[in-house]
Formats: structure tokens, sequence, C-alpha cells
């Protein structure tokens, strides 16, 4: 069945499927899809916390992943490669955001716990490393040819994104020495906010108040979980469609 799907996919040639497509790994990427699942199952059933069941599910699909990136470079060569596993990992950021989103308003979990499929990833530094890690990879694609107005558009959000987790790092580390000068132990100044959303500096600034962006709704009232979550989906947005534009332009692959 999944053998035909994507015999049908290929049969309407889509540009964005191009890079996705796992061609002859696809049989190893649905077993090991299968097992992950399965074995995910099986350590939350003997009381593993969600993140270490979700790091090894994520940790068995590695190297089928690893496989088709390798012959994504000898097909495509390195750029497009590169392209390529940006969209993935950042498919699977992205998806955090979705899981958090529905724990803490489909489940309606505590914000300190809506933290995802790996919590443990789920620390402002952690935060603040991918997303300038991105804005440094669309960079790198942009130099290596890969132009189009959706790529520039995504260069300007993740700058803009990776500036409030700048904002948010600093805001941490002061936080963190504020504790450590009162002689507070064991306490974390994780989730505080950003630019954007309630207790914001948008919202808090003495330079926005008394005008309109002070009370701006969403933008200066949503909690931070709801920010980062449409931060994401347009990030992840904007980088599928510049995959999908440069795959459009590129010769299709030789059979």
């Amino acid at each position: 069945m999944v053998t035909a799907a994507l015999t049908r996919a290929r049969l309407i040639r889509v540009p964005l499927w191009e890079l996705l497509d796992p061609r002859e790994h696809g049989p190893a990427m649905a077993w090991s899809a299968a097992l992950a699942l399965v074995a995910a199952v099986v350590v939350r059933a003997i009381g593993w916390p969600l993140w270490q069941a979700s790091a090894l599910a994520i940790g068995l699909m590695v190297p089928v992943f690893c496989a088709k990136w390798l012959a994504d470079r000898r097909r495509f060569g390195g750029t497009v490669t590169v392209l390529g596993i940006l969209v993935v990992l950042q498919g699977f950021h992205g998806l955090e955001h979705v899981v958090q989103w529905i724990q803490y308003h489909i489940l309606r979990w505590p914000s300190f716990i809506s933290s995802g499929l790996i919590s443990a990833a789920n620390a402002e530094w952690v935060h603040f490393v991918w997303n300038w890690g991105v804005a440094a990879t669309v960079s790198f694609l942009l130099w290596r040819g890969v132009r189009n107005r959706w790529m520039w558009a995504l260069l300007a959000w993740a700058l803009a994104h990776g500036a409030e987790h700048t904002y948010m790092m600093v805001r941490y580390l002061q936080v963190l020495d504020e504790f450590r000068a009162l002689g507070v132990s064991g306490v974390s100044a994780q989730g505080l906010p950003g630019f954007f959303g309630r207790d914001g500096w948008l919202a808090t600034s003495p330079l926005t108040q008394d005008t309109f962006l002070c009370r701006a709704p969403g933008v200066t009232t949503a909690v931070r979980l709801d920010v980062h979550f449409w931060w994401n989906i347009g990030e992840t947005t904007l980088l599928l469609m510049a995959a999908h534009v440069r795959m459009h332009r590129a010769a299709p692959p030789s059979a």
C-alpha cells in the first residue's frame, strides 16, 4: 500500500515531493517508523517518560533518514540536500509546537507541563540555539543560490524570530542572576515572555503605553505557547513554499 501510494505520487510531479520522496528507502522508512512506534508504546508502558520514549523513536528513525540524505546528495548535490534536511528538522520542530498547543488547549494541561514530545528540549538555550541555527542555515542556502521571494521572506522571519529568542535569553540570564543574588536556588526562569504576548515587551514597554500597540489583541494578550506556535507555523510554511519553488525550478531527476 505504501509503495503504491509513493508510485502514484511520482506519476504527478509535485516539486516539494521530489525533495521529500524516500524513493528506494521507502520500505525501510515504513518499517523503521513502525518499529519506532512499537518501541515507544512499549517503553511508555513500562514507565519511561514521554520525552525518553519520543527520543528513542526518533533515534530508531535516524539511520534510514541519513541513508536517504546520502542518496539525495548524490542525486541533487549538497545544497539541495541541506534544504531537505532543514525541511524535515523544522517540520519536526513545528510538530512539537502543535503537540504543545494540543496539550494546552485540547487536553487542558497547565502551560508548564505542555512541553511537547521532548520536554527536555523545552529549554531557553535550546530554543535560542535552534532558531539562530535555522537563520544561519537559511543564510547559507541563500548564499548557495537557493533564492526566491519565499526564501527571502523566510530569512526575515527567522531573523525576527531569533531576535525575540535573544531578548528572552537575555531576560532569562538576568532573572537567574537575580535569583543567585537573592540566594535562591532550584528555581527555573524558563517561560518568560518575549516581544509579543501577555506581559511581553510590546504590552509593557513605556514606549508603547497609551497606544494601540500595548492593547493589540493576540500580539499582546496571547500566552507564550501560542505566540511561538504561530512563529513556527509561519516559519514552516515559508520554508515549504521556498523549497517547493526551488524544486519546481530544478530539472526532474533522472530515473
